[in-house]
């Protein structure tokens, strides 16, 4: 159901998901009615990390005497949804009517709609979802804090990127790569972690065998990382939570003693990726997104520097519409997972009518839509070109909480001529539709190469290498 009154007029729909109700179309016109109206209700969402550490986010929604408050719940519910998945948190205080503290209680929390958002904070930051109600004045004040990573590039270090369908590594001497391998795997799949610990080793040592010495290893994998520990990650989805307490959680340090002991720095891909392109492009206020098994993300600021933030875009609503697809880990619709990764592609690929084997992996499917549009076969350019759509549009909502300059896409969904495809119809949805936005930031893709491996170069810089002696 729409919270909007007003038929959305919406220029550049996917031509394979003309259903698609892109969240920044609906929010912008949502308060767009809420300016229109003479009774109007500040709202303050305070979210607290680690460390005392709080982001902030102010908004409207209708007062009282409008009768909206349907609207204003589902309003406030994606926005919070994008907030524990963009920010991260453990405490969300939510500054305004009482009515919207008492439904997002009722829906975060064991056996609510968003049961799964529950597990992963408490996994994540090792306590309870705690949702507090006050007034807007009485909302806890900001306090954020970022701090430097990666862009060491002295001595003998290895790079790794675990991704959910190819593990990648490389030997990296002076900041430059000497030797770069990609191997196919299925963590996913695997109830047993040492699958995946014996895929990083092997790995691992393939590019120790090309080095005199190995002075640092750099990882960079989905999830999230505290102090080179693994609180969540995609990579162990089938692993039993007794399993994943015993062997995963503590899996690089095992690592690291099998290594002889050299300095290990293990972060979240998506922070990687937007390193990446910090690197490449000698900038900074760079927003990455790696578009593979999943859709990963990271945010380099102004400084340079990592904000400690989740940037779990994946889990981030996108789409509005009721009709939107599943993620069968979650349990939610609309989310970002669905329309910028293989499963995107996959999606979009069954309604443009290419024929796969459905006993296929993704990786699988993946590579018959780009071996198709390498033969500009318009079902598939159609693919990618609806990708673009989503990606447009997501940019702008992007936008809400990412101070950008510059979006790096990469990933395997993005190799090939599909990549340049999705730049160039992202652009031009920015410019029809957001056309001030569209001159703050571009939209860019590394080379080839890069989009491929770049990843696991920028995560051997990771490490800082400590003088012996």
């Amino acid at each position: 159901m729409s919270i909007i009154k007003k038929k959305l007029v919406i220029s550049n729909l996917p031509k394979l998901d003309q259903k698609f109700m892109p969240i920044a179309i609906y929010n912008r016109e949502f308060k767009e009615e809420i300016l229109l109206s003479t009774n109007i209700e500040n709202i303050k969402i305070a979210l607290e990390r680690t460390n005392g550490l709080i982001s902030v986010y102010e908004t409207i929604i209708f007062g009282e005497q409008e009768n909206r408050e349907e609207d204003n719940l589902r309003y406030i519910e994606r926005l919070i949804k994008t907030l524990l998945w963009v920010k991260g948190g453990w405490k969300l205080t939510i500054g305004g009517p009482k009515y919207l503290a008492k439904y997002i209680q009722s829906i975060y929390c064991i056996g609510g709609k968003r049961e799964f958002d529950v597990h992963f904070v408490k996994r994540v930051f090792e306590k309870e979802l705690v949702i507090i109600h006050c007034s807007y004045e009485l909302c806890p004040k900001k306090n954020e804090k970022s701090k430097a990573i990666g862009k060491n590039l002295d001595g003998y270090r290895i790079g790794f990127d675990a991704g959910g369908s190819d593990r990648k590594v490389s030997a990296v001497v002076n900041g430059k790569a000497i030797f770069s391998e990609e191997v196919v795997w299925h963590p996913k799949l695997q109830e047993d972690p040492t699958y995946q610990y014996e895929g990083i080793m092997d790995s691992i040592k393939r590019a120790a065998s090309k080095l005199p010495r190995v002075d640092a290893i750099g990882v960079s994998a989905a999830g999230v990382y505290i102090d080179n520990m693994i609180m969540a990650a995609s990579l162990f989805i089938k692993v039993p939570e007794d399993l994943f307490d015993k062997k995963v959680k503590n899996m690089f340090f095992d690592i690291q003693r099998e290594m002889g002991g050299s300095p290990i720095e293990v972060a979240n891909d998506g922070d990687v990726t937007a390193l990446a392109g910090a690197m490449s492009l000698k900038t900074n206020q760079v927003l990455g997104i790696a578009m593979g098994t999943s859709e990963a993300a990271g945010y380099v600021d102004k400084k340079g520097n990592i904000t400690g933030w989740l940037n779990e875009l994946a889990f981030v609503p996108i789409d509005y519409s009721i009709e939107a697809m599943e993620d069968e880990w979650s349990g939610d619709i609309g989310c970002g997972v669905k329309y910028f990764s293989q499963d995107g592609v996959i999606k979009l690929a069954n309604k443009a009518e290419i024929i796969m084997d459905e006993s296929l992996p993704p990786a699988k499917k993946l590579l018959i839509v780009q071996e198709l549009m390498a033969k500009n076969d318009s079902r598939a350019r159609k693919v990618y070109e609806g990708i673009g759509c989503y990606l447009g549009y997501s940019l702008a909502y992007y936008a809400e909480f990412y101070d950008m300059k510059h979006v790096l896409l990469m990933g395997r969904v993005t190799s090939g001529k599909g990549g340049n495809i999705i730049v160039s119809m992202a652009n031009k949805v920015l410019q029809e539709e957001f056309s001030q936005l569209a001159s703050t930031f571009t939209l860019s893709l590394p080379d080839e190469k890069s989009r491929r491996v770049g990843q696991s170069v920028a995560a051997a810089s990771l490490p800082i290498i400590k003088e012996k002696g």
